[in-house]
């Protein structure tokens, strides 16, 4: 059974263990965007004992980089679509270990070593559509801040936005060790050995 969630950041440990793969998911409050190089820059921070410029314990982390522009002193998100969540893939097991961030949202799914910490630390991913980066930015009502914008740019700076009502968010990896993606290419795998054995009976008949 396919459960719609309202969610507010940030999120607890309870509120996480509710959500199963094909669960709807808004979200509402602080989300932050992080790609390869601010993953890499926080890790760095983190390993040498500092401390991020916010604490993102129970937020979203969005894989995004965003299309802003700078008018009287504030900044306005034109474009927000998803990165493919899959560059992240080698380094989001320890981001989730030392953040204790509680969603990961992107596109194109992840794989087993996030899936595990996904287990292991309470959290959940979830896939917002490709293409809709505008449907995304009417969602975001604030920039709050950014970090790392001189060092990085403004793709891969960490952005902190304030959301209402972000989404539709599908969770497509849960925090009870269930993969989407994974469940539907071994069911794939499976087929396509079922149709293999079927051409096989008509080729000797």
């Amino acid at each position: 059974m396919v459960n719609e969630y309202h969610l507010e950041t940030p999120l607890t440990d309870d509120i996480i263990k509710k959500l199963n793969i094909g669960d709807i998911v808004y979200i509402s409050g602080i989300m932050i965007t992080a790609r390869d190089e601010a993953h890499e820059t926080a890790l760095e921070l983190l390993e040498k004992g500092e401390r991020l410029p916010i604490d993102i314990k129970g937020l979203v982390l969005y894989h995004c980089g965003p299309v802003a522009v700078k008018k009287d002193n504030k900044w306005n998100i034109v474009a927000a679509g998803p990165t493919t969540s899959m560059r992240m893939e080698s380094v989001e097991d320890k981001f989730i270990e030392k953040t204790g961030i509680k969603m990961v949202v992107g596109k194109g799914g992840m794989g087993k070593k996030t899936a595990e910490a996904m287990k292991k630390y309470t959290a959940v991913y979830a896939v917002f559509t490709g293409g809709a980066g505008a449907l995304a930015a009417e969602r975001i009502k604030e920039v709050k801040d950014v970090y790392w914008l001189d060092k990085l740019g403004i793709p891969e700076a960490m952005w902190v936005f304030r959301v209402e009502e972000f989404g539709p968010l599908i969770i497509t990896i849960d925090s009870h060790g269930n993969n989407y993606y994974e469940i539907r290419l071994n069911e794939v795998a499976k087929n396509g050995e079922k149709v293999k054995d079927e051409l096989m009976q008509y080729k000797w008949a």
